[in-house]
């Protein structure tokens, strides 16, 4: 049991071990639509900028959601609203997917799947409130693999597009995805426990509101605000965040329509990413303890570019866009599993554990506020360019790279 990793999987116990092993169940279903998603708009008649605009519905009703997190999560606590609010925001939408035709679908199932800033705060909490500090990266890092995992059942994907076209097929992937989901929620309600710190909380905030509790954000933003280490996280989780949606949003349109890739495809070229991701989360993250982040921080960095800078080179056609597409998404793999493990690890080390959900609640008020207007920003480009959201995230990923330069040159000095 030499690697770290393998080690956390298998000692692991009580809330953190639930979490982890339920985890694949969310890759297996919302994961499974999510190379399709952008296209199936398309498919059934909405523009590049409705496809955008409903990025930002969605990125706005998380920061609407965000803001009133905290309170709700240390209302209800971590197990409860876990349960709520993941079938409002993943199970709900996956039924309203499954049957849209026009673009009020896709808005009205944007505003509830924006409810998942809830459970985002409510399952961050119970993963790692009582979890080992030494641990945090590691269980990050198997969290993200347990998502990845699901590219290698992309080919179910790409045989039900072949067979049935797309619009039906993703139909499908999204019922699968909806009693999944359901599954998940179940099995992780019933033998989760509610955290230590969760059980403090809710004794604290019994007979106030949640917008009593609401008024208590302006000393968590003075705590923020102090710690330059909490703004520095917030920074690259806000960077991290923009082109994450963007990649997520823009990346099946530019590869279907400017670099002429068929649908059936599509799912089959994120495996390369995920195996990179896996790889590089098994073989560097485990080397990775306390706050030696500079150094991965950089790299994920370095490789994102590289592999955004690749991805427009492709050219329209021809065999070899197969290969710099790969190239690409090799580069993308690394850069997507190190700055996505090291930017909640970021956060879940320099949080007061006392007030993680407030913390956390604001943190992404924040960071969604500003990445909210990016999707109606992409569309735009978009629309431009197939290239220009990509060269949007080439600039962001460039300021986070002098950004970490910065902070860790500040500290060196001290």
């Amino acid at each position: 049991m030499a690697n770290p990793l393998f080690k956390t999987l298998v000692t692991i116990k009580g809330n953190p071990r639930v979490c982890i092993y339920t985890e694949p169940l969310w890759g297996l279903s919302m994961n499974l639509c999510i190379p399709y998603a952008s296209v199936y708009m398309l498919a059934l008649g909405l523009r590049d900028t409705q496809v955008g605009f409903v990025a930002t519905v969605y990125m706005l009703s998380q920061m609407v959601f965000a803001f009133l997190s905290g309170p709700i999560v240390d209302k209800l606590g971590r197990r409860l609203s876990t349960a709520i609010f993941d079938f409002i925001a993943f199970c709900i939408p996956c039924l309203i997917w499954w049957q849209a035709v026009n673009f009020w679908f896709f808005f009205i199932a944007a505003l509830l799947n924006g409810v998942m800033k809830v459970t985002h705060i409510s399952w961050a909490c119970l993963l790692v409130e009582d979890a080992d500090k030494k641990q945090i990266p590691h269980i990050y890092s198997l969290v993200i693999v347990s998502g990845q995992l699901c590219a290698f059942f992309a080919p179910i994907s790409s045989l039900l597009v072949s067979n049935l076209t797309l619009i039906p097929a993703v139909r499908i992937l999204y019922i699968n995805a909806f009693v999944l989901m359901t599954v998940k929620v179940i099995v992780l309600y019933l033998i989760s426990r509610e955290t230590k710190i969760g059980l403090i909380r809710q004794q604290e905030t019994r007979g106030k509101s949640i917008f009593e509790l609401t008024a208590g954000y302006r000393g968590v933003i003075k705590m923020i605000l102090k710690s330059r280490g909490m703004v520095f996280s917030m920074v690259i989780l806000l960077l991290v965040g923009i082109v994450g949606m963007i990649n997520s949003t823009f990346w099946q349109v530019i590869v279907s329509k400017k670099i002429l890739v068929p649908d059936p495809l599509l799912p089959l070229f994120p495996i390369i990413k995920s195996v990179l991701s896996i790889f590089f989360l098994f073989s560097i993250m485990p080397r990775i303890t306390g706050d030696r982040l500079k150094v991965p921080l950089l790299v994920g960095f370095v490789c994102y570019i590289a592999g955004q800078s690749l991805l427009i080179s492709v050219p329209s056609g021809g065999a070899s866009r197969y290969l710099l597409l790969s190239v690409s998404l090799i580069f993308d793999g690394f850069g997507f599993g190190a700055l996505s493990a090291l930017s909640e690890s970021l956060i879940a080390l320099n949080v007061d554990p006392a007030e993680r959900a407030r913390i956390m609640a604001i943190l992404h008020v924040i960071v969604t506020a500003a990445t909210a207007p990016f999707g109606w920003i992409g569309g735009i480009l978009s629309e431009m360019s197939r290239n220009l959201p990509f060269i949007l995230n080439l600039l962001l990923l460039s300021l986070g790279f002098l950004f970490t330069l910065i902070q860790y040159a500040k500290k060196d000095r001290k």
